[in-house]
């Protein structure tokens, strides 16, 4: 079995690059983004000055994840405004580039109801960039607080769970640092529980087809010195049937009012195994991926992806030959069916998990009285 035991933890982790940052050269602000689809081989950043550099790169996938896609969308609309560019242009191509993240066109409209303020109170299109900025800024660091917050919900409704730790977590995609202004979401729980000396071992699906749980999960684990494994996705039943998954953790890209989580594919599968085996599955999620105005996991519109993403593999630094730029596997005009996600019904989830709390049952109620607490939801 591949495996990845814990450090000892007397190293100093290497440093973090971030996700995303803001910047002010000389030449004009920018928008610096690490680029996900060079990892783990090389950290390479991208610079966007502009929306459509933005868009490209949330199409693309060097920028993604739930809550980093809203931070990138309310600093696009800030670079839009910077840089004297049509800011509703912009904001409706950013929140067009992922029709089913959430958070991204909640952070688009974050930034542009900003802007908008700010340019009614004194005309000036300065004052409605700052403000714009400024609002960039704060979901930033909301994001960072409720990644902490996330984490202690998690690792308490775990030990309530399963008392005595020693957990073992199996979790989906990748939930960490690379997807949030903090620590992240399912990966932060896990995380704590690590540093809580709770943690057994992580189990990481690799996510196919565009292996986010091998390139990118394993990549955070082990610079946190975390004891993971890496499966095929394929292979979690053989883990349930052992016996060897404790709970199972993972994001959500949009959870609709009725409790139904979309979420990167291959996670409604968890869920069904979850359930025969009597294991929890969690959803870990900040309220802004709660979306009120979608009533149920049919509304949900999931992302379909280009299909030479299954019937070609692509692996940083090698050689490509396939017409997305990767290595042929598949017979030269196979179909591929791709969707980016699917979605998980509120009865298959033990519960959700967010900065303001934990929602068990998983119900229209209990739902709505979280997003009432949370007082987040504003018009744009």
């Amino acid at each position: 079995m591949a495996d990845q035991y814990a450090q000892s933890g007397e190293d100093e982790p290497p440093t973090e690059i971030p996700a995303i940052r803001w910047e002010e050269p000389p030449e004009g602000p920018v928008l610096v983004l690490l680029d996900q689809t060079r990892l783990p081989a090389e950290e390479v950043e991208l610079v966007c000055t502009d929306a459509s550099a933005l868009v490209e790169a949330i199409r693309s996938l060097a920028v993604r994840g739930a809550p980093l896609l809203g931070i990138a969308g309310a600093y696009g609309v800030a670079l839009a405004a910077a840089r004297g560019f049509d800011v509703d242009e912009a904001a409706v191509a950013i929140e067009g580039a992922r029709p089913t993240a959430v958070n991204l066109s909640v952070g688009v409209r974050r930034a542009r109801s900003a802007y908008r303020a700010g340019l009614a109170e004194g005309g000036d299109p300065e004052q409605g960039a700052r403000a714009a900025l400024a609002a960039a800024r704060k979901l930033h660091r909301e994001d960072a607080e409720a990644s902490t917050r996330m984490a202690e919900h998690g690792l308490a409704l775990l030990e309530e769970l399963l008392p005595g730790g020693g957990h073992r977590i199996l979790t989906h995609c990748n939930t960490g640092a690379l997807v949030s202004g903090g620590e992240g979401t399912a990966f932060a729980v896990a995380l704590a529980a690590h540093r809580g000396g709770r943690l057994r071992r992580l189990w990481v699906d690799e996510t196919r087809p565009l292996l986010q749980g091998a390139r990118l999960t394993a990549y955070e684990a082990a610079r946190n010195g975390m004891a993971y494994s890496l499966l095929t996705d394929n292979a979690a039943g053989s883990l349930f049937a052992a016996g060897e998954v404790d709970a199972v953790l993972i994001g959500a890209d949009r959870i609709a009012a009725d409790g139904s989580v979309a979420n990167k594919v291959g996670s409604y599968p968890l869920a069904v195994l979850a359930r025969y085996h009597h294991v929890p599955f969690i959803v870990v999620a900040p309220v802004t991926t709660v979306d009120p105005a979608t009533p149920d996991g049919a509304s949900i519109e999931v992302e379909q992806r280009p299909g030479f993403e299954v019937t070609e593999v692509t692996a940083p630094q090698a050689q490509v030959a396939g017409a997305g730029g990767g290595i042929p596997v598949a017979p030269l005009g196979t179909q591929a069916y791709n969707p980016a996600f699917d979605v998980t019904p509120p009865e298959l989830v033990t519960a959700v998990v967010t900065e303001e709390g934990v929602v068990s049952p998983v119900t229209a109620e209990g739902l709505a009285e979280l997003c009432a607490r949370s007082g987040q939801f504003t018009a744009g």
